[in-house]
């Protein structure tokens, strides 16, 4: 099938790539002509395993391109992709400009019956909204589909070539028939194709993300008390994650999940039931929940520093909300940098792929570093806030040569607290005793979020 991808952010690139792998015809469309030069070089303008050979290999073949021109992909395509970005507004509804300006740029450009599919997350009832904007350039026949994207970062190429479901949202027996044909290679088996309406096709979305995420927020929330009771919320873990009703998955707890989808769209997700006047409680909860985790670690550090805290330094592993990705959009270390530089402390950083990233947000204050134990020359204290695997394993001989005190905050419970102390570190993680021989009184720091 000849195919148009409508923005070359996360979505676009990864199902462009993976639809010309595929053997089909794809053309990405993007406004910016930078992103356009380095996507048409083989340079992906994200990071994400094994992106960049697929990208190359695809362009050498010849079935996928990049332009600046949505009239040019348009007119030489079947099926449509918006795969623009959504992003929240203020009062946390989903910004749908770009998907407006590009829908009637689309309506404007059609000469020929074509399928519009709306992978980008999208409130309820946008798909109305996509067909009206269309409808007011163009009286050519256009049919619009719901297809929400699952993809996780870090693992999106597997999510979309072996994905557990694809649900598609229409009306149209011929358009569910076009994208059926076109998903049925990625399946094991056809029932893994899910049809319904577009209304419930966007809520999906909405509701696997929100689900997932309160699965989180709610082992953050235990983990407090598993600190106050003392209990041990890996423990826990497993005791729940051991049930076959619950599973093992998501119920990790550390410093809060960020990124470009939970946050964004559990927001979204409690606008548009504000406006239908509904109260979700419970997703309130979660995102309320998942704030104040973000700075959970926060007075514990500042007790350990003590009173010269703002002449004291402090370094964290990690930068982007999650490993395998350089995506630091709502990202917890970020907000526990941003907290710590509020106080006053020294802050040097250490990412292995997020760190240009980064510098968008923080940039100047801190300080960035090449390698992870560069970045402890004379700190304080150590600070994971991401579960990369390349930190699982420190040389705890070597950190602790290098640190001016052996203390470690594991935002992320990634390593072994008895590995921890035997190398004589004082240690700290969520949900669990600290493991310190000095009692330190840690007093809730006066936040704003």
């Amino acid at each position: 099938m000849r195919i148009a991808m409508i923005g070359t952010g996360y979505v676009g690139s990864v199902a462009g790539v993976c639809f010309a792998e595929n053997g089909h015809d794809v053309i990405c469309v993007d406004q910016d002509r930078k992103k356009v030069q380095e996507l048409s070089k083989g340079n992906p303008v994200i990071y994400e395993p094994g992106l960049e050979p697929l990208l190359k290999r695809n362009l050498a073949a010849r079935r996928i391109r990049f332009t600046d021109s949505i009239s040019e992909a348009v007119q030489q395509s079947e099926i449509v992709f918006m795969t623009v970005g959504t992003p929240s507004k203020a009062d946390g509804s989903a910004n749908l400009d770009y998907l407006e300006n590009a829908a009637r740029e689309v309506g404007r450009a059609v000469r020929s019956p074509i399928v519009v599919v709306n992978k980008s997350t999208v409130p309820v009832g946008t798909h109305r909204w996509v067909a009206a904007w269309i409808r007011d350039e163009t009286t050519v026949p256009v049919q619009v589909v719901s297809n929400p994207e699952f993809l996780r970062e870090g693992a999106a190429l597997r999510d979309f070539m072996e994905p557990d479901r694809v649900v598609i949202g229409t009306h149209h027996p011929e358009a569910f028939q076009m994208m059926r044909r076109l998903y049925l290679p990625f399946v094991k088996q056809a029932s893994q194709i899910i049809r319904m309406d577009p209304v419930s096709a966007e809520l999906t979305k909405y509701a696997c993300n929100a689900f997932l995420a309160t699965r989180i927020s709610f082992m953050n929330d235990l983990s407090h008390l598993c600190e106050k009771a003392g209990g041990d919320i890996e423990h826990v873990q497993r005791g729940m994650g051991s049930d076959t009703r619950i599973g093992p998955r998501f119920l990790n707890a550390g410093i809060g999940y960020g990124g470009s989808c939970f946050p964004k769209d559990i927001r979204a997700l409690l606008r548009t039931a504000q406006e239908h006047e509904i109260s979700l409680r419970i997703v309130s909860a979660v995102e309320e929940v998942n704030e104040r985790q973000k700075l959970t670690l926060v007075p514990k550090i500042l007790a350990h520093l003590g009173r010269f805290a703002a002449k004291k330094k402090v370094t964290l592993w990690g930068l982007a909300f999650k490993p395998q990705t350089d995506d630091t959009r709502e990202s917890p270390a970020i907000v526990l940098a941003q907290e710590l530089i509020r106080r006053g402390v020294r802050v040097a950083v250490f990412d292995p792929v997020a760190a240009s990233k980064a510098l968008e947000t923080l940039g100047p204050q801190v300080e960035y570093c090449d390698d992870p134990y560069s970045a402890l020359r004379d700190s304080n204290a150590l600070v994971i806030a991401t579960e990369w695997p390349e930190f699982q394993n420190p040389d705890y001989a070597r950190v602790k040569l290098l640190m001016t005190e052996p203390a470690i905050f594991d935002g992320r419970n990634l390593l072994s607290a008895d590995a921890a102390t035997r190398a004589g570190f004082s240690y700290w993680s969520i949900g669990r005793k600290p493991r310190t021989g000095a009692r330190i009184r840690v007093r809730e720091p006066n936040v704003v979020i």
